[in-house]
């Protein structure tokens, strides 16, 4: 029976790894849409914001659905 050899792969060196490892979260914006607390999605502007959580609330009425302002410290009920 022919045996065959497979050539080890490159080591990866620091140079090829990628800059962070693991999880990492994407920053958040000023306006964040929360679902019962958890938030969903974040928005530069108030407006996108309000019309998703109208969407959702709309679709879900029994949940609980916010926009959170970060920079006035600000919770909107929907």
């Amino acid at each position: 029976m022919a045996t065959m050899t497979i050539p080890k792969k490159e080591r990866d060196t620091e140079e090829s790894l990628p800059a962070t490892r693991g999880q990492k979260r994407e920053p958040l914006e000023r306006y964040r849409l929360q679902v019962d607390r958890q938030t969903k999605a974040s928005f530069s502007a108030y407006a996108p914001a309000e019309k998703a959580g109208n969407a959702i609330k709309k679709s879900f009425p029994k949940v609980q659905v916010t926009v959170y302002d970060s920079q006035e410290s600000k919770t909107t009920v929907l």
